[in-house]
């Protein structure tokens, strides 16, 4: 890609973008409320989220926020790593990565810890190519009220 990348932190007016590139990856989440949790997110003292900007166009973001326990030292937990299709493999996702990590550094966070699905078997070999290590297998449950 000869494009210039440019990452920065998301505004209130990514949020249509955002929302198209979770659609791609298939989270149909209507813009009312991805507007809403966005507002929620960049208000937040403990999260925050930063996009890939091409042309203009935000085409890939992250998400992350404070990660903290008991049994860990601080640190930030990758909520969501996005990049739409056409611009896999040009180093968004890792320049997004990148950029969380630094502000997981200049927050004092001692690492950064991401989940994957089981069988996004592509995606694990990008976290490992960037220095991530798979520490355990494990199911994940929520429960919606």
């Amino acid at each position: 890609m000869t494009n210039k990348i440019v990452i920065r932190e998301a505004r209130n007016e990514d949020a249509i973008s955002i929302q198209k590139i979770n659609l791609a990856l298939g989270y149909d989440y209507d813009i009312a409320s991805t507007t809403s949790q966005l507002l929620g997110i960049l208000e937040s003292e403990t999260a925050k989220i930063f996009v890939a900007i091409v042309e203009d166009h935000a085409v890939g973001y992250i998400h992350g926020s404070d990660y903290h326990t008991t049994y860990t030292p601080p640190l930030k937990d990758v909520i969501g790593l996005a990049v739409l299709d056409e611009y896999q493999g040009c180093g968004i996702g890792r320049k997004l990565l990148e950029r969380l990590e630094q502000w997981a550094k200049d927050d004092g966070s001692e690492g950064v810890r991401l989940v994957s699905g089981f069988n996004r078997l592509n995606a694990h070999k990008f976290y490992i190519s960037c220095g991530y290590k798979n520490r355990k297998d494990q199911k994940n449950f929520w429960k919606i009220f």
